[in-house]
């Protein structure tokens, strides 16, 4: 048993910026994505996951519990982050599963369809797919939003999830799973996360339509909408200027999440535990109740 409210420090973060997309490596503090703490149970074994996204952040907790529940893991990053996502192998590696690492840029749709495509056959399958890369920037108006940044912001959250899941559904048998990664914003937007918060919009309801899709074919899909959580996303850009130590202050644990406090709810989507539970998408808030 653990305090939620103190499990993790509510100190304020320290002011810091690192370009995009930023290393969590080089974060202060660095985020807690389960290396230590997440203990499998062979609840995935054998099955084939693909996450984007998955070299920091969320997406990494996710990647380590799948590994450490009994899966092999593709992931994407984008090519600067090669650091983290080294480390991340060097985890699915040490539990013994395999560990296929493609860096690219999702804003290429040649790219996103390859990436599929590499994951299946390196893997020898795909059973899990999550989308959870995204790109965000926090600008305080609509007149500070460049066409290049909507443009950005839409083609790495929106086109790119649908790319590839396009290109995977046809490689996926019945009991597979699909998740994707929504936000708090997808139902209560911060204003200074407008194209983001667009997206994320997108994503709830992409979710919640192609479940219905897919169901007859046995495939579940279902989304996790995380609140503030400590991830690179976050010092690049992610929040305004000054604002960093308020991160996360406001919630009613009165602090921001770890990734590491999200992978249950991957892996519980991931199996064949839940499998009435379907087109659903489930909060990580700290308490908002925003969704």
């Amino acid at each position: 048993m653990s305090n939620p409210a103190t499990k993790y420090t509510s100190e304020p973060f320290k002011e810091q910026r690192q370009e995009w997309p930023a290393l969590q490596r080089a974060m202060d503090p660095v985020p807690d994505c389960g290396e230590t703490s997440y203990r499998g149970s062979n609840r995935l074994a054998g099955r084939k996951a693909l996450v984007t996204g998955g070299d920091s952040g969320i997406g990494r907790a996710a990647v380590i519990a799948f590994a450490r529940e009994g899966a092999d893991v593709a992931i994407n990053y984008f090519p600067s982050e090669e650091p983290d996502a080294q480390d991340v192998a060097e985890l699915i590696r040490a539990e013994g599963k395999k560990a296929v690492l493609i860096p690219g840029d999702l804003t290429d749709q040649k790219f996103c369809v390859e990436l599929v495509e590499r994951a299946h056959r390196e893997l020898g399958g795909l059973d899990i797919l999550v989308n959870n890369a995204a790109y965000q920037q926090s600008k305080p108006s609509i007149d500070d939003i460049s066409f290049e940044q909507f443009d950005r912001t839409l083609k790495t959250n929106l086109y790119a999830m649908f790319w590839i899941t396009k290109t995977a559904i046809p490689l996926m048998k019945p009991g597979a799973a699909i998740i994707n990664t929504a936000s708090v914003n997808s139902f209560n937007p911060g204003e200074e996360l407008l194209d983001y918060a667009t997206t994320k919009g997108g994503i709830a309801i992409f979710t919640k339509g192609l479940a219905k899709q897919l169901a007859k074919r046995g495939i579940r899909v279902n989304a996790v909408a995380p609140g503030p959580v400590w991830t690179p996303l976050q010092v690049a850009g992610g929040q305004l200027p000054g604002k960093l130590e308020e991160f996360g202050q406001d919630t009613p644990l009165g602090r921001a999440g770890q990734p590491a406090e999200l992978a249950a709810l991957f892996v519980l989507l991931a199996s064949g535990e839940i499998t009435y539970t379907d087109g659903s998408v489930f909060g990580a808030n700290g308490g908002t109740g925003a969704i």
